[in-house]
């Protein structure tokens, strides 16, 4: 394959994953913030390992690493003729695709690279392998872009100095750099305006505790950690002036499946009077679907409630029930943002509108 370093242009700040001569770097996300260790990467089922188990997170994140690690797999096919080759690569791209079933853009990156690799079977599989990795780049640098106009179209919703609840980690380490809800931050504090960004801790693997706090601290925005129960007073005390949260997944209507907990935050918003946005690229809107009760839920291992790290809070043989998300139904949303524009209103016909101009 051609060897390359890949990193991603433009102002993007932290970038968790690196890609340089065959060799995919994740920033280990499992061990901040008390380490930065990035672990290497040169085939595609360990690849797959580092998506089950958290290593990287984040719908753009995980579709990004997805890619290279289909490209990696790729690169491993021991195939001379080319339909052989697609044979061996659509079934490392289905394991790929099985690590993670809630968060769309793991499916839409693999399809991507698997529509590439169909379009040009009249190529020999040495030639698909260059061209599958420069997909992958292609996804990488096109996620930056992606989150920087998200940014700048958001902004405009969140006022100078607006306290700005966010739930989850929704920043750079969950995209290839910048960020969803937190690229709307980060735009906004780069238009000038002081914003204060209150994360709740996001039981139970705590992205906000460990990570949102972290990386909005290395970028000097201010941020006060909360506990997830603690929402619903600060509203009440009119301490919230407007929430922003990434997804996983958008169904056509308008329901959005994100971090567990979420739909708590959105009710309460609701009740408080409070704007609760979105911020969400095209490639996490799933038209196919049409409402959140079509969203697979992921459950994960019951160690994530039991335990904080290597310490158990709970006493032996009790029951656990770890959804890793859930659903916060099209009412309780006042708009979601994307990268191509801002859906208010009827968000279903919103949504259809974007669609049809990304076709």
């Amino acid at each position: 394959m051609n060897q390359c370093a890949f990193a991603a242009g433009g102002n993007a700040g932290l970038r968790p994953i690196r890609y340089q001569n065959g060799v995919l770097s994740l920033l280990d996300q499992r061990k901040l913030p008390s380490e930065e260790v990035w672990n290497d990467y040169t085939d595609y089922l360990a690849v797959a390992e580092a998506i089950r188990s958290m290593v990287v997170r984040g719908a753009p994140a995980i579709g990004i690493t997805a890619a290279f690690g289909a490209c990696l797999g790729a690169r491993d096919i021991q195939a001379e003729d080319s339909h052989d080759f697609a044979e061996a690569f659509e079934k490392i791209c289905d394991e790929l695709n099985a690590t993670r079933p809630t968060a769309v853009n793991l499916a839409w990156a693999l399809d991507r690279m698997k529509r590439l690799m169909r379009a040009n079977l009249n190529q020999p599989p040495a030639n698909l392998k260059i061209g599958l990795e420069y997909e992958a780049m292609a996804i990488f640098e096109e996620d930056l872009r992606i989150n920087m106009a998200m940014g700048q179209l958001g902004q405009k919703l969140i006022a100078d100095q607006a306290r700005v609840l966010t739930h989850c980690n929704a920043g750079a380490l969950a995209t290839g750099g910048y960020g969803t809800a937190l690229g709307v931050v980060r735009a906004a504090v780069n238009a000038g305006k002081q914003i204060t960004v209150l994360a709740d801790e996001t039981r139970p693997f705590l992205q906000g505790a460990r990570l949102t706090a972290w990386e909005l601290q290395r970028d000097q925005i201010p941020v006060t950690l909360i506990c997830d129960n603690m929402a619903g007073y600060l509203m009440h005390l009119g301490g919230v002036d407007c929430v922003i949260v990434g997804a996983d997944r958008v169904a056509a209507n308008g329901d959005v499946a994100n971090k567990i907990g979420t739909y708590s935050v959105a009710v309460l918003a609701r009740e408080h009077n409070i704007p609760f946005y979105v911020a969400a690229p095209l490639s996490t809107i799933d038209m196919s679907l049409k409402d959140g009760s079509e969203i697979p839920i992921e459950q994960r291992d019951s160690r994530e409630v039991s335990h904080i790290a290597d310490h158990q809070l709970s006493p032996e043989g009790v029951g656990f029930f770890n959804p890793a998300f859930d659903i916060t139904p099209a009412r309780f949303i006042t708009a979601i943002i994307t990268e191509r524009g801002i859906v208010e209103g009827d968000l279903a016909a919103g949504l259809r509108q974007l669609a049809g101009k990304g076709s």
